[in-house]
C-alpha cells in the first residue's frame, strides 16, 4: 500500500516551500557590504590619473601664447629678465 497524500496535502511540498521561504528570507534580510583593499584604491587612483594625463594636451596653448606676447613686447626683454632667466637655467642644471 502506498500513500501519496495525507489529507490532501503533499508533505514533500511543505518541506520544499519552507526551504524556499527560508532562502528568500536569508537573501532579503541580509545586509550587503563590500570592502576595497588599499591596493585596489591605489590602482584605481593610478588608472584615473593615467586617464587624466592622456586627455591633457602636451602643449598648453594659452601659456605659449602668453609667452609669445611677452617676447614680442620690446619693453619685456631687459637686463632684469635676462638675469632672472639665467638664474633659473643655472638652478635647473646645477641646483644652485
Amino acid at each position: 500500500m502506498m500513500i501519496d497524500k495525507l489529507g490532501g496535502i503533499n508533505p514533500l511540498n511543505n518541506v520544499q516551500n519552507s526551504h524556499r521561504i527560508a532562502a528568500k528570507t536569508a537573501v532579503s534580510s541580509g545586509v550587503d557590504s563590500i570592502s576595497v583593499s588599499d591596493e585596489a584604491r591605489e590602482m584605481a587612483e593610478a588608472h584615473f590619473l593615467a586617464q587624466v594625463a592622456e586627455e591633457t594636451p602636451d602643449v598648453r596653448a594659452d601659456l605659449v601664447e602668453q609667452v609669445r606676447a611677452k617676447i614680442q613686447d620690446p619693453g619685456y626683454i631687459n637686463d632684469a629678465v635676462i638675469d632672472s632667466v639665467a638664474d633659473k637655467i643655472l638652478e635647473s642644471y646645477f641646483g644652485v
